[in-house]
């Protein structure tokens, strides 16, 4: 049977195998089709509290993963990219017959058993924009399927099951996963330049969110920032709905912005030239406006009440690592944030203007070797909207191959543009440099991807 073509049916009650089941988004697909009756097992390497919960649900977990776990009553394997071609499980389940699906595909095919699903997409601001549309969704008694990429705190994790027939998801464009997915309402928040390691240029980019617009049916909608560089590229010939977002000439923009004193936007709604409400944020940053706006557009099209899209957004104060306050430390603002791309850091940084505060210090871990390499200098450029920079060692994640670069490769470029900035080699001596140099009324943010942010959490900790 053709991978692609194998399709789930919510109304047949299967059983699913799923190779790497402890993964924070694996397992909430599991728990998904656990509240609908399935039979649902699986294999990680080792157990956690994700795995637990699951088994406290009624999954059948091993924690190793040989091909004695593969039978005859499998209906379909499940397995993650981490998962390689000759993984035990993967054989044994292609020897037997047994369809496989990769994590997208199979989140693709749970997408078509819902009315109305939403896909976020962007290269920045997900996460956000998933975590506020579903706030706003939660708040009007939709009973949405959510699944999203940080833990949101109103629902104590990334995943919630809903009974009713919408579900919303975050859509990633790396390795083009989320042109296997079916939205019905797709949202482009931004287009930029980002993992490099997979795509070989923007125009690569483009046309894989031109690709990921196209999967939209007649009745659906597209939701794009109206600002993306020649959005006719992205629109032209669909045959859906086109509903633009931004700070001007769009279907839903803004005006009378104004910052209060933690940088958190609040604005007057324009839709369709008419103005319909006041929005207060309680995130802050000019990026996260426009995040609202995507999901301010994506409810007032669902036909939820302007109210319900006030009060949701009133209610969310951000997900984890995002802008996220962590304490003082010698009377000294101590943020985390997840930046770890150019224009994410140069968004994070000039939301430090409008929040009150002496000089910034910005500790930034640069996330793989490719992503480095490939903005060097835009990194350098961005960076150096802090006073004082501090580069921790690269953080490889997935890679082995160093390409030869390091953060002092980075430090360098940073130095050229006439910055203060410093590389240690551990996050001890980080700790001990920011200790001595630190002062009151000062910001300190830690940022990137990787593991930075245990440096803010142990000064706040002293």
């Amino acid at each position: 049977m053709v991978m692609h073509m194998y399709e789930i049916d919510f109304n047949q009650k299967q059983h699913i195998y799923f190779a790497g089941i402890g993964g924070i988004s694996m397992s909430g697909l599991a728990q998904i089709l656990l509240s609908r009756g399935f039979n649902i097992s699986g294999s990680d390497s080792k157990e956690s509290a994700l795995t637990q919960q699951l088994t406290n649900l009624g999954a059948n977990i091993r924690y190793e993963q040989t091909a004695s776990n593969i039978n005859d009553n499998i209906d379909v394997l499940v397995y993650t990219a981490a998962i390689k071609e000759d993984n035990p499980e993967l054989v044994a389940a292609k020897k037997l017959g047994i369809p496989t699906l990769t994590r997208a595909e199979f989140l693709g095919q749970i997408m078509k058993n819902y009315k109305t699903a939403i896909g976020v997409s962007g290269t920045h601001g997900k996460t956000t924009t998933t975590s506020m549309i579903s706030q706003i969704l939660l708040q009007a008694d939709t009973d949405p399927t959510i699944l999203v990429g940080g833990i949101m705190k109103s629902i104590n994790g990334n995943i919630r099951v809903g009974q009713s027939e919408l579900m919303i998801t975050e859509a990633c464009e790396y390795t083009n996963s989320f042109l296997s997915f079916f939205p019905t309402i797709g949202i482009i928040l931004n287009v930029c330049a980002d993992h490099m390691d997979f795509f070989n240029n923007l125009d690569e980019i483009r046309e894989s969110f031109r690709n990921y617009a196209k999967l939209l049916p007649k009745d659906g909608i597209l939701i794009i920032n109206n600002e993306i560089d020649n959005i006719e590229y992205f629109t032209e010939g669909l045959d859906c709905k086109i509903v633009t977002f931004g700070p001007n000439n769009a279907n839903y923009s803004f005006k009378n912005l104004m910052y209060n004193d933690f940088a958190c936007g609040e604005f007057d709604i324009i839709a369709n030239n008419a103005e319909i409400g006041h929005i207060n944020l309680k995130v802050p940053g000019l990026h996260n406006v426009l995040n609202a706006m995507a999901a301010i557009a994506t409810c007032m099209e669902l036909g939820l009440d302007i109210s319900h899209v006030r009060e949701g957004l009133c209610q969310y104060t951000g997900t984890d690592r995002r802008f996220q306050y962590k304490g003082t430390f010698n009377g000294a603002t101590v943020i985390d944030d997840y930046a770890h791309h150019p224009d994410e850091i140069e968004a994070t940084l000039n939301t430090t203007k409008t929040y009150p505060h002496k000089d910034v210090w910005c500790v930034f871990q640069p996330h793989t070797y490719t992503r480095t390499k490939a903005f060097m200098n835009e990194f350098a450029t961005s960076l150096s909207k802090a006073d004082h920079i501090i580069l921790a060692p690269i953080y490889a994640a997935r890679e082995t191959d160093t390409l030869g670069i390091s953060s002092i490769d980075l430090m360098n470029e940073i130095k050229k543009l006439g910055s203060d900035v410093h590389y240690f080699d551990t996050f001890e001596e980080i700790q001990q440099f920011l200790a001595k140099n630190i002062m009151h009324d000062d910001l300190l943010i830690t940022m990137g991807a990787g593991d930075v942010v245990l440096i803010g959490e142990h000064l706040v900790s002293l």
